[in-house]
C-alpha cells in the first residue's frame, strides 16, 4: 500500500504584495489571482522597458559596454604575468593599462597588443608608467609585434554597431574559457 504524504507548505511572502501567505504548491510565488495578474504584467512591462534600453543604446554605449568586457578579457589573460611595468605580481586589484592611450590613439583602444594588465600604481599613480611601458613591452610581446603596434597607431579605425556587438559576445566567450 502506497502512503501519500500531503505537503504542508511554510509560510511565503507575495511577490507581488509582500503579505504573508499559505501556498497550495511549492511552486506557487504569489497570493492570490490579482497578484499573479499584476505580476505578470509587471514582468511584461520590464522586458519591453529592457528592449527599448537596448534600441536607445548609443555607439558610445556600445563602446562602453565593450570596453568592460574587453578590460575583463585582458585581466583574466594577464592575471598570472604580473605588472607590465614594474613586473610585481598582482594582488586583488589590477587594470587593462593601454601602452598607447585611448585619447590620443583610440583606434588602439581594443588592441590586444596596446593593453596589458597593470597594477593600480603603475597604470593610475604613475600615469601608465609609459617610460618603463616602452622598455618592457617588447619583452612581453616581442619585438616584431612591437614593431607592428607603434606602425597601426596612426591607421583609423571605425567599428560600426554590429562589429562592436560580434567583439562584445567574442571577449565575453572568452573570458568564460
Amino acid at each position: 500500500m502506497v502512503k501519500h504524504i500531503q505537503y504542508k507548505p511554510k509560510p511565503k511572502k507575495c511577490r507581488q504584495c509582500g503579505n504573508q501567505f499559505n501556498p497550495y504548491t511549492p511552486l506557487q510565488i504569489v497570493c492570490s489571482i490579482n497578484c499573479s495578474l499584476e505580476y505578470v504584467s509587471e514582468r511584461e512591462v520590464n522586458k519591453r522597458v529592457k528592449t527599448m534600453k537596448k534600441e536607445l543604446l548609443t555607439h558610445s554605449d556600445y563602446l562602453g559596454l565593450l570596453q568592460v568586457v574587453f578590460n575583463k578579457f585582458i585581466r583574466l589573460r594577464d592575471k598570472d604575468k604580473g605588472c607590465v611595468t614594474c613586473g610585481k605580481p598582482f594582488r586583488d586589484k589590477y587594470d587593462a593599462g593601454h601602452f598607447m592611450s585611448v585619447g590620443a590613439y583610440p583606434n588602439l583602444r581594443f588592441n590586444e597588443d596596446n593593453v596589458h594588465g597593470q597594477c593600480v600604481h603603475c597604470n593610475q599613480h604613475l600615469h601608465s608608467n609609459n617610460a618603463e611601458y616602452f622598455i618592457r613591452l617588447p619583452e612581453r610581446i616581442g619585438l616584431d609585434r612591437f614593431n607592428k603596434l607603434l606602425e597601426q597607431r596612426n591607421e583609423p579605425l571605425k567599428l560600426t554597431i554590429p562589429e562592436i556587438k560580434t567583439l562584445i559576445e567574442k571577449y565575453k566567450k572568452l573570458c568564460k574559457s
